[in-house]
């Protein structure tokens, strides 16, 4: 097809990433300029992904989704993390971080299955506030994010806290 507009996500599956999904999880996060410039896509992949991904999988509060083709192979992914708050009468908040969806599946509406999960969970966990911070430079993200209803409703700060 030319022309016109992408074709839909075909037959992609939303599930729980699995460790056999995480050579995909760390090519999807290094595959912009960004991210290459922070992720490490080599063979072998360092351990720390592995011992992050073990971390992430044992731990309730955390969800790793992926959206996964009909190979199985993850094509997109977000980390959603619950967060117990005393905040709001004690009710959690969630957080997402880590989205990504592959290049060449963008503008099918993979990111929106995948944040209509993630805020489904969301609310099974009974999160009054879901939250997530995007960089500066990823306009189209920003806008993807406020199509989505996400307001700019505060000033977000980082301290990097690296070597």
């Amino acid at each position: 097809m030319s022309g016109g507009a992408p074709t839909p996500a075909g037959n992609i599956v939303l599930r729980t990433a699995a460790a056999d999904d995480l050579r995909a999880i760390v090519r999807l996060l290094a595959d912009d300029a960004l991210g290459r410039a922070r992720e490490r896509d080599v063979d072998p992949l360092p351990d720390r992904y592995r011992v992050a991904f073990e971390a992430i999988a044992a731990d309730p509060n955390n969800t790793l989704l992926v959206a996964a083709d009909d190979d199985g192979t993850p094509v997109g992914v977000l980390q959603l993390t619950v967060i117990p708050s005393l905040t709001y009468q004690g009710r959690p908040r969630a957080l997402i971080e880590g989205v990504r969806v592959a290049a060449s599946m963008r503008g099918r509406g993979l990111g929106r299955r995948l944040f209509d999960a993630a805020i489904g969970l969301a609310r099974e966990r009974g999160c009054h506030l879901l939250q997530l911070t995007t960089d500066k430079r990823r306009p189209k993200a920003l806008r993807f994010y406020q199509s989505l209803g996400f307001v700019a409703s505060h000033e977000g700060m980082k301290l990097d806290l690296s070597d």
